[in-house]
């Protein structure tokens, strides 16, 4: 019932909201009657906070059209590779009439960011992507919003995301050989999952994976968002915020947790810094700085923009994540698509490099939660395994802003470009002597494509 009230509110204040846009445009408007008041100003920027607070945010767009590729203007057209009910696989293509910058894209890793599905859209990840389309092929999964996946679509599980991951991995691999896995927050867990799970079967794992503030293990330096669930029994959660998507929707009748209700969660982590954020606004506003102001409409926009989960995912993941700690513990069975149980067994990655990224300050997933996959992953040796603490770096710090892009950015993809390489071909630590006389004796063709990987890495 509680959706439905909602929706009645929303559908309430939507004319209100509409009346406070045309308001405070008029009211700004020199040439308008009302824009000679001496309040006019004051009036105005009242009436635009009152519509920011007031609307309904939908769906932003990443809205990436170029990128700087080495000085050169790259354009970027996306494009969605495969569509499953609850997700897209996107990519987006890098296109240059430059061919030596063409060349060197060509050459360049696939990169998969698995972004977070736990509230907000995979456009929270845009500066994510367009840093990292600097020097990689990218693609990213792009959650939907559940209330748009009609009942027929059936139902969607956290073994099903595990299933998604691995399904778009393979893929990529397809395409280009391999691929290197980047995951930030709430994904870290269900990719550790994919990856392990192709590990034991003998399957090719990517070369690389990248863990960002992730609950690997919740138990480590609890946050107040570990605590709600950790404190709050399953029964709980599955009668107090997993609601029915009401009439007018294509997901009408399904089980959610409501982005409203999570919206209202997060605002109420940090309530006087939301409200300190938006009387900035209307001073900015008074003040005629359009730069500041413009910083806090894209900011909300994004911020305010929240999508609906399945229930039996989120209620799933409550339990095998921050309940009963399986993936730590060892106890985690997933359902594969031919209805097979199949255990997840961290020890058994042998092939992928692992590089765990952590913020000092970060209060959604605590010191030492994301670093816990260096131990779970026994059978990385010590060269491939490293982690990474962004100092002064909140959540958001390690993977948008100032410190991703001068700070991570720069480890991350160094990371990903000394392991870029098929691990086949790499010489096994005691042949390596062996493998030097024999390249010294090859011909000079043959010396440059054994050269060619460092000559790769140079050039990137």
């Amino acid at each position: 019932m509680l959706y439905q009230i909602y929706e009645a509110q929303r559908a309430l204040m939507e004319p209100f909201a509409d009346f406070a846009q045309a308001a405070a445009k008029l009211y700004s408007n020199p040439h308008s009657p009302l824009g000679q008041n001496p309040l006019a100003q004051r009036v105005s920027a009242g009436y635009d906070l009152l519509y920011r607070l007031a609307k309904d945010y939908e769906k932003p767009v990443f809205g990436i059209q170029s990128v700087d590729v080495d000085g050169n203007d790259v354009a970027i057209q996306e494009r969605v590779e495969i569509d499953k009910p609850f997700c897209e696989l996107r990519r987006f293509k890098r296109f240059s009439d430059d061919q030596a910058t063409l060349d060197k894209m060509k050459m360049q890793p696939a990169v998969l960011i698995v972004a977070p599905l736990s509230g907000h859209y995979a456009t929270l990840l845009r500066d994510t992507v367009r840093t990292m389309l600097r020097g990689h092929k990218v693609y990213i999964t792009d959650w939907k919003n559940a209330r748009t996946v009609p009942l027929s679509d059936g139902e969607f599980h956290l073994d099903d995301y595990v299933n998604y991951v691995q399904e778009f991995i393979r893929h990529i691999q397809k395409e280009y050989g391999n691929c290197h896995v980047v995951s930030v927050c709430q994904p870290t867990v269900p990719v550790l999952a994919a990856v392990s799970l192709m590990a034991s079967r003998g399957e090719m794992t990517p070369l690389s994976m990248v863990m960002m503030g992730g609950p690997i293990d919740a138990r480590k330096s609890p946050t107040a968002v570990n605590n709600l669930a950790m404190n709050k029994s399953f029964e709980w959660f599955e009668n107090n915020v997993i609601y029915r998507v009401p009439s007018g929707f294509p997901g009408e009748g399904r089980r959610v947790y409501p982005g409203f209700l999570q919206h209202t969660g997060f605002v109420a982590m940090n309530p006087d810094r939301h409200a300190k954020s938006h009387y900035e606004y209307f001073e900015d506003l008074l003040k005629g700085d359009d730069t500041s102001a413009e910083a806090h409409r894209k900011f909300y926009d994004e911020y305010n923009a929240v999508l609906d989960m399945d229930a039996d995912y989120y209620l799933e993941t409550i339990r095998t994540v921050f309940q009963e700690f399986m993936l730590v513990n060892g106890t985690w069975d997933v359902k594969n698509p031919q209805g097979e149980v199949e255990r997840v067994r961290p020890q058994d990655i042998r092939k992928t490099a692992l590089l765990t990224v952590e913020g000092e300050l970060d209060d959604i997933s605590g010191s030492g939660q994301t670093a816990a996959a260096l131990k779970l992953c026994s059978g990385i040796t010590g060269a491939d395994k490293r982690h990474y603490e962004v100092k002064g770096a909140g959540h958001y710090g390690i993977f948008s802003g100032k410190r991703w892009r001068e700070k991570v950015y720069p480890e991350v993809c160094e990371f990903i470009l000394a392991h870029d390489e098929q691990p086949a071909a790499k010489p096994a630590p005691a042949k390596k002597a062996a493998a030097k006389k024999t390249a010294a004796k090859k011909a000079p063709a043959k010396k440059l494509a054994v050269r060619k990987p460092a000559a790769r890495k140079a050039t990137r």
